[in-house]
């Protein structure tokens, strides 16, 4: 099986225009000259990560569901932008969007910024409508309920193509979960309810597979590995880490190290071997492993994995597409938890942490390589990366099974310095102001039922988490600078009795 890929070169999104034939084929050949102009534009700009391919301009029903056909079956087409440059009837697109099972984004715009006015006339009129065009296709996609990104903007404005550009990013996130095979290495941790969850229904909704391996098969890809890859490996993290002396070639729990390296080479080849993207483990099911893997996950997260910890898959799902989103930009994406606070009054921080699993991906720093105890588990003590995440913005996400439906409740959050030093917290973690504030945002993710796991990204912000939320057609509910606790408990009612309804008999 070939390596993860975590980048968005292999993807493409197909631009589409809509005209008709009542205007003759001097008009349609202005309508493709411009609208491949507005492609290229889209095309080279900087915040548009995903190359656009211009197609030839719709005029009929059977062109338009051919192409829709078309683009489901092309696995490099990650969603389709269409723009009516001129009048397209809609009822001519109904078939076609009945037929899509690809994001799409609905680009309102037009060829010229600014108008001729002395020189308007109706063949300009004709030709240049998508004010009208639009409209119509508007009204088709809400008459058949098609989840759309609406872009307003001229193509050329630096603000429409960052909207581009991040639906792009989310819709590459929902193409790489649809691709996505997820290893349990265990159950899911004892008595814990929000870790539970309908997998079947993951399949259905993200396109996921989500399956379990004995952990003693993991154990055994980790004892095949050689001595000579377990010299290499741990040259690698001499290079790239400050590893602690005891550690060392020489010290006293090199050997620790050299366990580490050996987990990391055996869980790299089984996901490999395997084709997985994503995984989990559990400290109560550790089987022959020496130490409960921690140094692995976090580097394997930093290369674009999703991982959940104690058997959450949920949580390596999300973790694995926001990854894909945030390919090419800095920052990253980890497994995060609440972990505790600081709840000076009009000050309060949030710490989030977990055992050892958090990605370097969150940090510019160079992580210290260490190895404490862990107290639970029952194995040797784990070597893991120490770090704090960079300050700046960040979003959190958790994904929780709600019985009827799949729920996503984000939280934008300020990543910050802590306030001393952690000498006896030897854990990758960061440290957050949320926003609103600390009350409202605790009151309204303990309101929403979400997770006490999230994936926490600095890469890619809450407006990837919405354009995918509208793709997947998964609840969303958001907590930001504008949310207010009374109309959040509104929304998470009104939200109930939607998706309740939206679901038919």
């Amino acid at each position: 099986m070939p390596k993860l890929t975590t980048s968005l070169d292999q993807y493409e999104v197909w631009f589409l225009t809509g005209s008709q034939h009542l205007y003759g084929p001097e008009t349609l050949a202005q309508v493709a000259e411009q609208s491949q102009e507005i492609a290229r534009l889209l095309d080279e700009a900087g915040d548009v990560p995903v190359k656009i391919v211009w197609k030839p301009v719709l005029t009929d029903s059977a062109a338009i569901k051919r192409t829709a056909l078309e683009a489901n079956a092309d696995d490099k087409v990650i969603g389709l932008v269409a723009w009516m440059h001129t009048f397209s009837p809609a009822k001519m697109w109904i078939a076609g969007l009945d037929a899509l099972q690809k994001p799409l984004a609905h680009l309102h715009t037009q060829a010229n910024v600014e108008l001729p006015w002395a020189d308007i006339d109706f063949d300009f009129m004709n030709l240049n409508q998508a004010a009208h065009g639009d409209r119509e296709f508007g009204y088709i996609q809400t008459r058949l309920g098609v989840p759309r990104k609406t872009i307003v903007g001229h193509a050329s404005d630096p603000r429409v193509q960052r909207e581009l550009g991040v639906w792009q990013r989310a819709a590459a996130g929902l193409a790489a979960s649809r691709d996505l095979k997820l290893a349990r290495f265990g159950d899911n941790m004892r008595f814990v309810a929000v870790t539970e969850g309908d997998k079947t229904e993951a399949e259905l909704r993200f396109g996921v597979q989500v399956n379990t391996w004995g952990v003693n098969e993991l154990a055994e890809a980790v004892a095949a590995a050689s001595e000579d890859a377990i010299d290499a490996l741990v040259a690698e993290y001499e290079e790239l880490y400050e590893v602690v002396p005891e550690l060392r070639k020489g010290g006293e729990r090199h050997q620790s190290l050299r366990d580490g390296a050996a987990i990391e080479i055996g869980l790299r080849s089984f996901l490999e071997e395997g084709g997985f993207g994503a995984f989990t483990t559990s400290f109560e099911d550790l089987g022959e492993l020496k130490q409960l893997p921690g140094l692995a996950v976090q580097r394997l997260m930093a290369e674009g994995y999703g991982f959940g910890a104690e058997g959450d898959w949920k949580t390596a799902i999300l973790v694995r597409i926001a990854n894909v989103m945030g390919a090419g930009l800095p920052g990253g994406a980890s497994l995060m938890e609440d972990y505790t606070y600081d709840m000076t009054p009009g000050d309060e921080l949030i710490l989030g942490a977990h055992m050892l699993e958090v990605s370097p991906s969150l940090t510019t720093a160079k992580p210290t390589l260490e190895i404490h105890p862990l107290g639970i588990g029952g194995k040797d003590d784990p070597v893991r990366l120490v770090f704090t995440a960079d300050s700046g913005p960040a979003v959190v996400v958790a994904l929780s099974d709600m019985r009827d439906r799949f729920r996503l409740t984000a939280n934008v959050v300020e990543n910050v310095e802590p306030r001393a030093s952690l000498p006896k917290l030897p854990v990758g973690r960061a440290v957050w102001k949320p926003a609103p504030d600390f009350n409202t945002s605790a009151a309204a993710w303990l309101t929403a039922g979400a997770a006490h796991h999230t994936v926490m990204s600095t890469a890619v912000g809450i407006e990837a988490f919405r354009d995918f939320a509208e793709m997947a057609e998964v609840e969303l509910l958001v907590i930001d600078e504008e949310t207010t606790l009374i109309e959040f408990q509104k929304q998470v009612r009104w939200n109930q009795a939607y998706y309740r309804l939206a679901q038919g008999l």
